[in-house]
């Protein structure tokens, strides 16, 4: 795994280490030095750390005029030991709502496994985003990972599968990926009370 790098070719357009609404302004990477890990194994240490121990990320772009962001996505996604997603709403959504931040696609293809816990910061991330005319999704989640959140009804706060599955997004700009998604996205399934 520690050969896995976030994806790089958008580094030329934005870096979230330098941009000061970014949750992650700031941070300086080692190179040389391995010691970001999930479980025994090391991961590149491009990564970026919120709180879980099994799941990292890296904000590949954030726009605030078009108010979107794209986030890739490594590891296990544990929601019942480790509550990751509170982790990744509080300490990086949340933030990046506050900048502005409606949009949200996230490439999971490296997600390797999903654990279900109860669905309320999934229902809040929605019902933040859907107020606003925004959405989640989840790009290239793998299939089991995929059934997995499905059978928590994730599905019902997130865009998942179908159309979100097998997205070439590394050929394409930021912009295009994001306007592909607005095109492919559903209907909300639950409205909001």
């Amino acid at each position: 795994m520690h050969d896995i790098e976030p994806y790089y070719d958008w580094r030329h357009r934005y870096i979230a280490a330098e941009d000061e609404q970014s949750p992650f302004f700031g941070t300086v990477y080692d190179e040389f030095a391995f010691t970001k890990r999930i479980y025994n194994y090391l991961i590149h240490p491009q990564w970026d750390e919120f709180g879980s121990p099994t799941l990292y990320l890296k904000v590949l772009y954030a726009d605030y005029d078009d108010q979107y962001a794209i986030l890739e996505l490594i590891g296990e996604w544990n929601d019942c030991l480790t509550n990751d997603i509170m982790h990744l709403k509080r300490n990086v959504i949340d933030p990046m709502l506050r900048a502005g931040i409606t949009r949200y696609c996230l490439v999971c293809e490296n997600v390797l496994n999903y654990h279900a816990s109860d669905e309320c910061y999934y229902e809040e991330w929605y019902e933040d985003v859907a107020e606003r005319g925004g959405w989640v999704a989840l790009i290239n989640t793998l299939r089991h990972v995929e059934q997995e959140m499905t059978e928590a009804q994730l599905n019902g706060f997130i865009n998942i599968g179908g159309p979100y599955t097998g997205v070439n997004w590394r050929s394409q700009k930021p912009k295009t990926l994001i306007r592909q998604l607005d095109s492919l996205r559903q209907a909300p399934i639950r409205s909001l009370h």
